[in-house]
């Protein structure tokens, strides 16, 4: 009956750890442990996708700090997608510290290799990943992108209805295509989440409240994962996970993180970049400053323990 329990506790424990690094909230707890093992490394060599030419892997041996590069794909059938989410998060082993920085999807800035200046979202679209890499560290001037980690956002859908739906705290009425969310405690299912994380208009704070929205619904999904429920629902869960995710971060590299950088989790610092939204050309765009980007720059540059 013990060995039973404690079975059970690490299969919990390795699916919850699991999800919080592939998922890129608070990267440093990701790792993989007992029962867990067999399934989610299956489920890593499916997601495992390397960047071609990609020059800038690190020692995770908690002595050299890192980033990562999380994209949310707003992709639909016929569609390549545009990243709806950009975020980048670094990690400090030394100083156990971890930031990360969400950039608006609307940020005008040089699409490097396209030779074109768009919104920052419009560089996976022309050029996936890798382009996507490359204009982020051009934006942040010169900040290198060690490893990344694209989710598709349709997909969590499939990942909120595996674990049985979330219940979040929406501070303010809002709605989408005639769907309305009240304000106060609501219960999602995948559509509802999925709508519920989309809604920009609505919103007076336009991309930050939709920004604070995901992080709301995936922390919500990765408490679900915490409790016992959940572990009925382990397969449904890594098929999600699956079908819907990709990264360069191989299962040892997520296990060595979870060993060498996990208690970088006590200690984040969340980051919002500073501009103002304007007309150019009849489109709107979010506009930074030089010296905002640098400001930027600096404080990841500090973390990343480069200049």
């Amino acid at each position: 009956m013990r060995a039973e329990k404690r079975t059970k506790k690490k299969k919990r424990t390795g699916l919850r750890i699991f999800l919080w690094s592939i998922l890129g909230i608070f990267l440093i707890l990701g790792g993989i442990v007992g029962y867990a093992v067999f399934q989610t490394k299956s489920t890593m060599d499916k997601i495992y996708e390397p960047v071609k030419d990609a020059a800038n892997p690190v020692k995770l041996d908690g002595q050299n700090p890192f980033s990562v590069l999380i994209l949310g794909i707003d992709q639909r059938e016929g569609d390549v997608g545009r990243s709806d989410t950009t975020m980048v998060a670094t990690v400090n082993g030394t100083t156990n510290k971890a930031q990360i920085l969400s950039i608006p999807r609307d940020t005008k800035t040089e699409i490097i290799g396209h030779d074109s200046t768009n919104k920052i979202n419009a560089a996976y679209a022309y050029g996936g990943v890798k382009m996507a890499e490359d204009t982020v560290t051009h934006f942040l001037n010169g900040i290198p992108i060690n490893y990344y980690i694209k989710i598709n956002m349709e997909g969590l859908k499939d990942l909120v209805d595996a674990v049985g739906g979330v219940e979040v705290y929406n501070d303010m009425d809002i709605s989408l295509k005639g769907k309305e969310f009240k304000k106060g405690t609501i219960t999602l299912n995948g559509t509802d989440a999925l709508a519920y994380v989309r809604i920009r208009k609505t919103d007076p704070r336009g991309d930050f409240g939709r920004q604070m929205r995901q992080q709301e619904v995936i922390q919500a999904v990765v408490n679900k994962v915490a409790t016992t429920q959940t572990l009925w629902n382990f397969d449904e869960i890594l098929s999600a996970v699956g079908k819907n995710m990709q990264t360069d971060l191989t299962m040892t590299d997520i296990t060595r993180i979870a060993k060498n950088y996990i208690s970088a989790r006590n200690n984040v610092e969340n980051m919002t970049v500073a501009g103002d939204g304007g007309i150019s050309d009849g489109i709107w765009y979010y506009n930074v400053s030089d010296a905002e980007r640098q400001k930027l720059h600096d404080s990841l540059a500090k973390n990343l323990e480069i200049k």
